[in-house]
């Protein structure tokens, strides 16, 4: 949405009225700033014609062509048609029969699109312990997907992950300092947005991890939130509760989602911390693991946590992500 009527200023404090059930921050326009307020689409569109958030559609008018007073009068219609609903035409076609797959088939695509990008395996996990990960940043508060992966201008990037995966965590408050986006490079000591650090660690072959708050993940059902941090190195994510539908997306994309068993030890974790799994190597489903916290100033933390997998989410992640299952099983098939 291309807004003229606030300038060319994002940072602009307005409230808009939507019946768009996608209020996230920045969604409908790009501001931050942006209040979004649902309501229904009677609401809205009277609103609209009153052009201002003072007009109560109940009580107050508007002038007509004429200059001649007038008022909203509540919509009303039947529920359901008097007379049943038209039969229709039957236009469903079954689809024609799925071809046997050609692999000698290859899909190009220009390497220099910004928009499209061949996406790559994830490498399987290799069935050892995480060791030598690093906590990329501490989340306070809130995290929904939108926080995790911004939709609005970065959704032209949907089909290149390099590119969309810019976005990744930007939204997120970090707990040890206070501001969003903004994490420490144990690598240069120096402050960098979260995806920049992330891809700091990528190119040095040094994992890391995120710690979460409440109900991680919250939100829009967006896949990229689970796929971006896959991509950029984060192997576990370590939370004091998910989102049911996010939690599974991390499982597919190869990415452990565990839970404190004790909420109150997210407080014993920060941004730097190394990170060791125990247990994970042996992963069964109800088992708990442990997460070895080695503090900055040489301090060991041992935190227990537990995880949902299930007997073939388990299989997800020792190939690395579901699709990667799902390929060597049809392959068997062939």
């Amino acid at each position: 949405w291309k807004r003229t009527d606030t300038g060319n200023s994002k940072e602009e404090e307005n409230s808009i009225l939507t019946s768009f059930n996608r209020n996230f921050r920045g969604r409908n326009d790009g501001n931050s700033k942006t209040m979004n307020f649902l309501a229904s689409p009677e609401i809205v569109t009277a609103m609209t014609f009153a052009g201002t958030l003072t007009f109560n559609p109940m009580t107050d008018t508007l002038l007509d062509p004429q200059n001649r007073p007038f008022r909203f009068q509540p919509p009303h219609g039947d529920d359901l048609p008097s007379s049943g609903f038209a039969p229709g035409h039957a236009t469903y076609q079954p689809p024609p029969p799925v071809p046997t797959p050609d692999p000698s088939v290859s899909i190009v695509v220009d390497p220099a699109s910004t928009r499209l990008q061949v996406l790559k395996p994830f490498r399987p996990w290799g069935g050892r312990e995480f060791k030598g990960v690093r906590v990329l940043v501490k989340v306070k508060g809130k995290c929904t997907t939108d926080h995790i992966s911004a939709a609005g201008p970065w959704l032209k990037y949907k089909g290149h992950l390099d590119n969309i995966a810019e976005n990744t965590l930007i939204g997120a408050m970090n707990a040890d300092n206070g501001k969003v986006n903004v994490v420490r490079n144990v690598i240069t000591g120096g402050e960098d947005s979260i995806p920049e650090v992330a891809k700091d660690y990528k190119r040095n072959k040094i994992p890391w991890l995120v710690v979460a708050d409440h109900n991680y993940g919250e939100g829009s059902a967006r896949e990229h939130a689970a796929l971006q941090v896959r991509y950029l190195g984060c192997p576990v994510i370590v939370s004091r509760s998910f989102a049911r539908i996010h939690e599974t997306n991390l499982k597919k994309q190869g990415v452990l989602p565990l839970t404190f068993a004790d909420e109150a030890d997210y407080d014993l974790v920060a941004g730097g911390d190394l990170i060791e799994t125990v247990g994970v190597s042996d992963i069964r489903p109800g088992k708990d693991v442990t997460i070895k916290v080695t503090k900055e100033d040489g301090r060991v933390v041992n935190i227990r946590a537990r995880h949902t997998m299930s007997e073939d989410q388990i299989e997800w992640f020792k190939r690395g992500s579901a699709l990667n299952l799902i390929k060597e099983q049809a392959a068997r098939m062939a």
